[in-house]
């Protein structure tokens, strides 16, 4: 490593600390690639007699989705089977910072999805849970009632779209559109 890392200094997540070779992982840390890296902003303990390098975040109940959590976001990109989802809510508080998670095709609906599109567009806003973090990327589902889009707006006017029995319909231009649509949709509270 080009620089020797020591107690107090100051770190940002994912800023390398050390060679597994050399220390124990231990609280704020993680590995990748055999460098253990910073799992947050806060001050490194390096305890030299057991070999063990921590991390003490600077602040402290922050905000951040976890595995089981609901979320509520704005979906910024939908391709035939993947679909990124700002993240701006965690259960009922606003989130600390900015995440994003993505919703795999598998994961939309207890029936088969054959394309992103029939299920989410650009902009709708979103509820899922958190079904796994695995290599750091935050993994999403919409299976169950509660869960999917609860509010939508028109591909070509962009005006909000009105559930009309499976279908969502623009009142403004009669488009009619698909979605994997929660059960509150329209009604929910984000």
């Amino acid at each position: 490593m080009s620089e020797t890392k020591r107690s107090g200094q100051f770190v940002v997540p994912g800023e390398k600390l050390g060679v597994i070779e050399e220390f124990i992982p231990d609280a704020g840390t993680y590995v990748e690639n055999g460098f253990i890296h910073s799992k947050s902003l806060g001050h490194i303990l390096m305890d030299v007699a057991n070999k063990k390098v921590s991390v003490y975040p600077v602040a402290h109940n922050v905000n951040v989705p976890k595995v089981g959590n609901t979320i509520v976001g704005n979906t910024i990109s939908v391709q035939s089977s993947l679909a990124t989802v700002r993240i701006l809510k965690t259960g009922d508080d606003f989130v600390s910072s900015l995440f994003s998670g993505m919703i795999h095709v598998s994961d939309v609906s207890f029936q088969y999805t054959k394309n992103m599109l029939d299920a989410f567009r650009i902009g709708d806003l979103v509820r899922a849970k958190v079904i796994s973090d695995k290599n750091l990327t935050l993994h999403l589902s919409t299976k169950g009632g509660n869960l999917g889009v609860i509010h939508a707006f028109c591909s070509r006017c962009g005006h909000f779209l009105s559930l009309a029995g499976n279908v969502l319909k623009c009142e403004t231009c009669g488009n009619v559109e698909r979605r994997k649509t929660a059960s509150d949709y329209g009604t929910g509270t984000p």
